[in-house]
Formats: structure tokens, C-alpha cells, sequence
């Protein structure tokens, strides 16, 4: 039985999970947070859907020994992959994941072509393909695969110019005439100065960290487990890799501005 005062475990093939994590430590500053980033095996967006699912769940088996009352998937690739099992095999555990924003994309645009930047994996998971069916009719709706950006953000160094170089050549032949742009993947807030020197201010480019971080403080105040509003939060990181460098990259993270006018 989960209680109130237990930490709130989050999971990320790396450090992208930060940008989620980042709106709930807004949302809910007297919740306690461990992070955990597996980014020895990042991406997961170029893994097999087993393989993702077996890191998957010893992420959430690793969280789990810390005794948290909630996980939260902060992962497109393993949200799309492997929620509906982890749900499935923790029934009692309140599990929450990300999907690309493109609710919020239609709600904030009147027309217009919307582009959705994901991993491989996510864009062809079968979660992904329903999602887009359900607003393909009204919305014209394409998405790309950015295979090779995630392991330029994990490395951090100079990762916004060595973005901007790697975006201006995979979006050289994209249409820019566009209403929005969805980030289906969680590293790519990071990376938002370099998409506005390609997109213009005209462009809304959307994430959905926020979405996720508002049904996480939907599900615990449901089920009366959030923490008692005198207690100041707290936060412990872990990573798979035993670098110093990924851990320091990760509270960097948590410090930069670099999301903040996206929805």
C-alpha cells in the first residue's frame, strides 16, 4: 500500500526524462523525486520492442526498491513500448507516461500542417499510428524520425550547436509551411534554441512534459497521495553509466531556461 510521503520515480533512456521532471518539481515543490537515466543503453529508439520492454522494467524494478508510490515514464519510446505492460504486471501502481502533444498542437492552431519529430520507434508503435489517426482527418499530420540526435544530447558537449548543424540537414527538404511542430521525443526541449533558428516565431513548437506533469498531480491527488505541503521536496539522480559527466549534465539540465515558451 503506497503512501503519502513516499518519492515519485522517474525513468528516461537518458537525460531527456529532465524535461518532464522539471514541470512536476514546479507543480509539486513538496514531492520527493528520484530520477533514474539509463543512458548506457540510450537511445531506446533504435532498440527492438523487447528489448525496450526488458529495460523497461528494470528501470521501474530499480525505482520500485526505493518504495515509490508512483512511476512516471518520462520516455515517448518507452511509453509507446512497454506502459501498457508495466500498468499490467503493477496494477496498484499509479503508472504515468508521455505521448507526443498533438491534442495540444490542434487546440492551440486553426490550420495549418503539423510536424511531429520522434524516435523510430515511437513514430511506428501502434500507440503512436491510433494517436495520429484520431486527428489525421482534420489535420494534416507528418511526422520524422531523428535518428542519431538523442546521443548528441547525451554527450552535452556544445550539444545546441551540433543540434542546429543536424537539424538544419534533416529538415533541409521539410515543408515550412507549418502550424506547429510536436516534440516526440523528451531530449528535445533541450534542444529548442536550435529549432527556432530554423522555425520561425510563427511556428508554435509544442511539448508535452506539462501535460504529463499535470496527470501526474491529477492521479495522486485522486488517490490522496500527494505530500504534506510542509515538507520542502527533494531530489536524488542515478544513471546505468558510472559518469560524473551525465550526472552533472543532468542537474544542468534542471537549471536551463531552454523550454520555456513551448506549451
Amino acid at each position: 500500500m503506497m503512501a503519502n510521503n513516499q518519492p515519485i520515480g522517474f525513468f528516461d533512456s537518458g537525460v531527456g526524462g529532465i524535461s518532464v521532471l522539471k514541470k512536476a518539481m514546479e507543480l509539486l515543490p513538496h514531492e520527493d523525486f528520484i530520477y533514474f537515466g539509463d543512458s548506457v543503453n540510450a537511445p531506446y529508439g533504435d532498440k527492438d520492442l523487447e528489448t525496450i520492454k526488458e529495460l523497461s522494467f528494470q528501470a521501474v524494478d530499480f525505482l520500485l526498491s526505493f518504495q515509490c508510490k508512483s512511476i512516471v515514464v518520462a520516455c515517448n519510446t518507452a511509453t509507446s513500448a512497454a506502459i501498457a505492460d508495466i500498468r499490467a504486471k503493477y496494477p496498484d501502481l499509479p503508472v504515468i507516461g508521455i505521448e507526443p502533444a498533438l491534442k495540444v498542437a490542434i487546440d492551440h492552431t486553426a490550420d495549418g500542417k503539423i510536424l511531429v519529430l520522434a524516435t523510430n520507434r515511437t513514430l511506428h508503435e501502434e500507440k503512436f499510428r491510433k494517436l495520429s489517426d484520431q486527428f489525421s482527418q482534420s489535420r494534416n499530420i507528418v511526422s520524422l524520425p531523428l535518428p542519431g540526435l538523442v546521443e548528441i544530447i547525451e554527450n552535452g558537449e556544445d550539444f545546441q550547436e551540433k543540434s542546429y548543424a543536424y537539424l538544419r540537414k534533416a529538415l533541409e527538404d521539410v515543408d515550412r509551411d507549418l502550424s506547429s511542430v510536436v516534440l516526440g521525443c523528451t531530449h528535445y526541449p533541450f534542444i529548442k534554441p536550435s529549432l527556432r533558428r530554423i522555425f520561425s516565431e510563427e511556428i508554435l513548437i509544442v511539448d508535452g512534459s506539462e501535460g504529463t506533469a499535470r496527470r501526474l498531480k491529477e492521479v495522486l491527488t485522486e488517490e490522496d497521495l500527494l505530500h504534506e505541503e510542509n515538507h520542502e521536496g527533494t531530489l536524488r539522480v542515478f544513471n546505468s553509466s558510472d559518469s560524473t559527466k551525465l550526472i552533472d549534465l543532468t542537474y544542468r539540465l534542471l537549471q536551463e531556461d531552454s523550454d520555456k515558451d513551448i506549451l
